[in-house]
């Protein structure tokens, strides 16, 4: 690992809660936030930051915090559209060495703030750590719903808690909370994100796995702590199989962001058809060969919405990663380099299978 102090300011906890739009959804939000036990010595703050939103979300966060209250809340603005962005803005502007990123949907658990200092104070080793997210649905959720929960954030991170094994693990970004030092680590060492989260009502995602992956190759543990419980609420529109297929879409997408991370499995490997493979070229191909199974159902997929249909979904997610595939394909190398031979890679970094995470599989 690396000098893991660098970067850190005081002890303590900034709750950062990324808004786009979110007039509507951020009271429960803060009055959860608000409801926090947290011991006197603790000290903690709330930023909200507005990113590129046309509503009244700054106002509405200013009047519902209680004027009072021991923690302060701050509103930050984050001109620039995009989650990754706005989580950036958040880290920047923090005061704090531990930073929890929540979503203006979600409502945390009263314990959340110290347990979250205890786990992160007590494993020095862990560059992040996760809950138990669970669904607060404003009507009766479809017979699918728990099969794709994983899809919308919800679930058990890990069989148990504790450090979460494999190379490949991965926390959501919903309720992900990160420690400065190895934050300041990855970005002292030239780390930036590829991809930029979503933006509006672009569902183009991933950025939480392309940070796992990254503190992961640096060196750092990852934690799932199954105390630290977060209602995330689903609107009925959330709950539509045309929604659903929409963020399998954007996941295809939002997988061509991620193949460099896979394609560290194979950093040792030379000849001709590993140069090839790292080409868009052969990765649409692969795509479209992935395809062909379903292409009876691609046709349909397109007349009819399927409902229930596992096969829709994969279908949805190469489309999604061949679209991007074509979209990137003047960038796709360099980034596969980049990462490659990044310098925020720790020289003991484990080694990865590269059965797991393959791109164009």
């Amino acid at each position: 690992m690396g000098e893991h102090a660098a970067g850190e300011r005081h002890p303590g906890v900034s709750i950062v809660v990324c808004c786009h739009n979110s007039a509507s959804r951020l009271p429960p939000t803060l009055a959860h936030l608000a409801a926090q036990q947290v011991r006197a010595e603790l000290p903690w703050e709330v930023l909200v930051v507005d990113n590129a939103s046309t509503d009244e979300t700054a106002r509405v966060a200013q009047s519902a915090w209680p004027v009072e209250h021991a923690a302060p809340l701050r509103i930050v603005p984050e001109p620039r559209a995009g989650l990754s962005f706005a989580r950036q803005r958040g880290f920047d502007e923090s005061r704090y060495d531990i930073v929890s990123f929540i979503d203006d949907d979600n409502w945390v658990c009263p314990e959340w703030v110290r347990l979250i200092a205890e786990v992160m104070d007590e494993h020095p080793e862990v560059g992040a750590c996760g809950g138990l997210n669970e669904a607060v649905c404003e009507v009766t959720p479809p017979e699918w719903f728990e099969r794709h929960q994983r899809a919308y954030a919800v679930g058990a991170q890990a069989t148990a808690g504790g450090i979460i094994p494999g190379p490949w693990a991965w926390l959501c970004g919903a309720g992900m909370s990160l420690r400065r030092g190895a934050w300041c680590d990855l970005q002292a060492n030239g780390f930036r994100h590829l991809l930029s989260g979503r933006q509006g009502k672009r569902l183009t995602s991933g950025e939480d796995l392309e940070l796992s992956y990254a503190l992961h190759m640096a060196g750092w543990e990852l934690w799932y702590e199954p105390r630290l419980r977060l209602q995330h609420f689903l609107p009925a529109g959330r709950l539509q199989w045309s929604y659903l297929r929409r963020l399998q879409h954007g996941g295809g997408a939002a997988s061509v962001g991620l193949d460099p991370y896979g394609f560290f499995a194979f950093r040792n490997m030379a000849g001709r058809k590993e140069r090839l493979r790292r080409s868009w070229q052969w990765q649409a191909l692969s795509t479209l060969k992935a395809l062909l199974p379903y292409r009876q159902k691609l046709l349909r997929s397109y007349r009819s919405p399927m409902e229930g249909d596992a096969d829709v979904l994969r279908i949805e997610h190469l489309t999604g990663r061949l679209s991007a595939l074509i979209q990137s394909r003047r960038v796709y190398r360099q980034q596969i380099d980049a990462v490659l031979n990044a310098s925020w890679i720790s020289p003991s970094s484990p080694s990865f299978s590269p059965a797991v995470l393959a791109p164009g599989t």
